[in-house]
């Protein structure tokens, strides 16, 4: 497994909930004020009066690339958890494009996050305070946790990391909702064959860094588009493609059709626009395209135009699919158990960059996303 460490500054999606704090444990709680920071009295019941929940919420929606204004850093007391709940004090924020769609004001597979509300991530932390005694004080769990410091959550929507399985980190990423995306998109929906030929995008995304390796172990030659000679030369060199090219070429229609003379059989897109359409018109006969996301129209101003060659599906006797990983949740523990034996055999690098700081590094952080500053899958880490 590779890590890649920046020195600078859910199984189940489930809504964020935040109880009244009346300085009162309920019964059943149990807790460990000493995990909670900046608590003077331990003795004192939760949530400690002098420990405050910083967290970051919507201030206004983004028209474009997010911009710090539309964000407001917010202090709140810490929440006491109910029945069926935990406390979780944030130590890992993961950051993910799908996040920049939650921020607009329109139908998707999840509502949209609303004005004032926590922005909505999936996150690793230390349980504090319990009334599940499959989840006790100390543990370490992956969920929904919003961009915060503390977060009550429904034990019913938690993972408890597993050491034996990975890192807190690979919850986030191989072992997470990313490797989920990778694994169930490419397995499910490409239907890899030993020989294919797969190209997937921002292949030194985080999605796309684990699809492509997957498609390897399953004896594919795969073929990575990125942005910028040293990212394609990491795809070749650090992830073993087994070619790259680079999308800001003058023709990356010629360029593909090089990097795949025999045509492509899988495409798991994760870009869409201009690199969706250089792909349709390299497709081999009954081709797959796996539509996982199109990162390359979430900022837009304007509404995109969908692809200008889609009949090159109906001349390839092809298919364009669209998934989402929620669908795949009740066989997530056997995907992680795979996913970790690859990481553990070396078969499976699972990169990451981990960005050190606090909640209020939240929008410089994210941005990365967008201008192709990090590598596999980026992380804030506020564990500090």
């Amino acid at each position: 497994m590779t890590q890649l460490h920046v020195a600078e500054p859910a199984d189940y999606p489930v809504l964020l909930l935040f109880g009244h704090v009346d300085g009162n444990t309920p019964a059943g709680v149990s807790h460990s004020l000493e995990s909670i920071k900046g608590c003077p009295n331990p003795d004192q019941p939760i949530p400690c009066a002098m420990t405050s929940n910083t967290s970051v919420r919507l201030a206004r929606r983004p028209v474009g690339l997010p911009v710090a204004d539309d964000f407001r850093i917010d202090t709140s007391e810490v929440p006491t958890p109910g029945p069926g709940q935990v406390l979780v004090r944030v130590t890992l924020i993961s950051l993910d494009p799908a996040m920049r769609g939650w921020l607009d004001d329109r139908p998707s597979y999840l509502p949209p996050i609303g004005l004032d509300e926590v922005i909505r991530a999936g996150g690793v932390g230390e349980v504090v305070a319990s009334s599940d005694p499959r989840f006790p004080v100390g543990s370490m769990v992956q969920g929904n946790t919003g961009v915060q410091e503390y977060a009550v959550l429904d034990a019913s929507g938690l993972t408890r990391v597993d050491p034996a399985l990975g890192t807190a980190s690979m919850y986030l990423g191989v072992l997470g909702m990313t490797g989920m995306t990778a694994y169930f998109g490419l397995f499910e929906h490409g239907r890899p064959r030993a020989g294919d030929t797969v190209l997937v995008s921002a292949a030194a995304g985080a999605v796309g860094s684990i699809a492509g390796q997957l498609a390897r172990i399953n004896g594919c030659r795969v073929v990575g588009v990125a942005g910028g000679p040293d990212k394609c030369t990491y795809v070749t060199d650090g992830l073993g493609f087994d070619a790259a090219v680079d999308y800001k070429v003058d023709s990356l229609r010629a360029a593909i059709s090089n990097a795949c003379p025999n045509g492509i059989d899988v495409y798991f897109d994760n870009v869409g626009g201009a690199v969706l359409n250089a792909a349709l018109a390299n497709l081999s006969m009954h081709a797959r395209i796996v539509i996982c996301g199109a990162i390359s129209q979430y900022n837009a101003e304007q509404a995109t135009p969908g692809p200008s060659n889609y009949m090159a599906l109906l001349v390839r006797r092809a298919t364009m699919t669209g998934f989402l990983v929620f669908d795949h949740a009740a066989e997530f523990r056997t995907a992680r158990r795979r996913l970790a034996q690859w990481v553990a055999d070396g078969q499976l690098t699972a990169p990451e960059t981990l960005v050190p700081g606090s909640v209020a590094d939240f929008h410089s952080v994210f941005l990365r996303l967008f201008t192709g500053d990090n590598v596999g899958k980026l992380i804030l880490d506020i564990s500090a």
